[in-house]
């Protein structure tokens, strides 16, 4: 049987699923392609991830892959002062990408499009007429950049502020001309609604990321590691909120921890840590790993896992992953949103203090929650989630 074919533009690579928003984008190709044609397009900004490249020929017709410099990108955001732009626009605009889009779209006879990050959405703008497009904003990114610019000062402030009211700006036209928007909750969906007319509302819909369950489990197979894991932190640790929240957690709770418990250990486990996480390996029984093949053992170990952070938005999978391990969690109220599995082991605090003392319940023995594990399986799993994506096209 033919399947009609889709165009699937995604910021980042979606594999292979090691990252947040790697591991929502790729279990939605996966879901598509079932019923679809792929025409993945995408960037690649971190070269490691080269090697996965044909991994993606399992569920795509084509692959058009670009490389892309991050500090190249970052130097063509600044266009954005002159142009009145988004930093956001510039940063991922590419002429090649926009000739593949064109062609491919042309080409193909190709009237479906699949966005994952709106800021893709910019390659179809000329075509909005012709098409209907589902677009994944997956969070409200503009409000991060509020949320940045509420701890930043003089010019930086400023900066922020400009890229919030932007982007926030670019999000609401890429709506416009678009069948679909949806995000990670509904909490998101609402706020993400305060920003439109109300005749847009009926096509803004939460979608909830999910786990993949056999992977992360307690009792699945894994290398071993030759750890003392007691506090466990897991995120790609060049993303600054992810940076911030090790930090804070560092500055504010981590040294009375160490009071209490001066032999306990906070292993941050991600990859492509910045100079201010390498700098504290080794210190404070504090352990940097880097990039790591597999998290699961790392969580395993752990006593407990943290989510501290202070500036996010949408669900965090590192939470999702946790509990579906059976960890006790402690988060903070950004953190845990979205997610409603409420029991004694997760502990929800945005004080420094508190959120000590909830780490130190559970460092003298490990504490197996069954129940958060029970709650992921019965909501939370991919194939129940991402269920209703394809209903959102023209089968």
């Amino acid at each position: 049987m033919t399947k009609p074919p889709l165009l699937f533009l995604c910021h980042r690579i979606p594999f292979p699923p090691n990252k947040g928003d790697k591991i929502r984008s790729f279990n939605m190709l996966k879901v598509l392609s079932e019923q679809f044609d792929i025409y993945l397009g995408s960037f690649v900004d971190d070269p490691y991830d080269w090697q996965y490249a044909s991994k993606l020929d399992k569920y795509c017709k084509q692959v058009f892959l670009l490389g892309q410099n991050k500090t190249w990108a970052k130097v063509k955001g600044l266009t954005a002062f002159i142009t009145g732009k988004s930093i956001s626009e510039p940063y991922y605009a590419n002429s090649k990408m926009q000739r593949w889009v064109n062609k491919t779209l042309d080409q193909q006879n190709i009237t479906q499009v699949f966005i994952y990050s709106s800021v893709m959405a910019m390659y179809t703008s000329a075509h909005s007429k012709s098409i209907h497009q589902v677009v994944d904003y997956v969070d409200v990114d503009s409000d991060k950049w509020r949320q940045y610019a509420e701890n930043k000062s003089g010019i930086s402030k400023w900066v922020y502020h400009r890229e919030h009211h932007k982007l926030q700006a670019f999000e609401t036209r890429v709506c416009e001309r678009s069948q679909y928007a949806l995000f990670v909750s509904d909490p998101e969906a609402d706020l993400f609604k305060q920003q439109l007319a109300d005749t847009q509302f009926h096509k803004v819909q939460g979608l909830l990321n999910g786990v993949d369950v056999e992977y992360f489990s307690p009792d699945s197979e894994m290398e071993p590691i030759s750890s003392n894991v007691d506090v466990v932190f897991t995120g790609a640790m060049d993303y600054w909120a992810n940076v911030d929240a090790v930090i804070w957690f560092v500055n504010h709770v981590w040294p009375s921890v160490r009071r209490r418990y001066p032999k306990a250990s906070f292993y941050v486990v991600g990859g492509n840590p910045t100079a201010q996480i390498l700098s504290l390996n080794n210190t404070d029984g504090i352990v940097v790993t880097g990039r790591v093949k597999d998290v699961r053992p790392f969580i395993r170990l752990a006593k407990v896992s943290v989510a501290p952070l202070q500036i996010a938005r949408g669900i965090q999978n590192k939470v999702l992953e946790a509990l579906a391990m059976a960890k006790p969690v402690v988060a903070t109220n950004m953190a845990i949103e979205g997610i409603d599995a409420k029991n004694v082991h997760i502990k929800v605090t945005d004080d420094a203090e508190h959120f000590c003392s909830a780490v130190c319940d559970y460092l003298d023995s490990k504490t197996e929650v069954p129940e958060s594990r029970q709650w992921i399986m019965e909501n939370l799993q991919w194939t129940a989630t991402m269920g209703k994506l394809p209903a959102l096209f023209k089968v």
